[in-house]
């Protein structure tokens, strides 16, 4: 995780967690787990940063250690 990612591997990644999505919903798509509604960013040019990344994992209470088997 100490790279940008793409949106495409954000989505996969997420799905190999076993979220489902991306769903669209108001501004921001989300990808779903039970419960748990994740925003993610909507598709830009550019790959997802690092700090953001972090941020997403954290609202996810994924660690990192379970982003990189993923």
């Amino acid at each position: 995780m100490s790279t940008a990612i793409s949106r495409k591997d954000l989505v996969r990644k997420f799905r190999s967690l076993g979220y489902a999505g991306p769903i669209s919903g108001g501004k921001h798509q989300f990808m779903i787990k039970g419960k748990q509604k994740i925003r993610i960013p909507n598709p830009h040019v550019s790959d997802i940063g690092v700090g953001l990344l972090k941020e997403i994992l954290h609202l996810a209470g994924i660690s990192p250690e379970q982003w990189d088997k993923a």
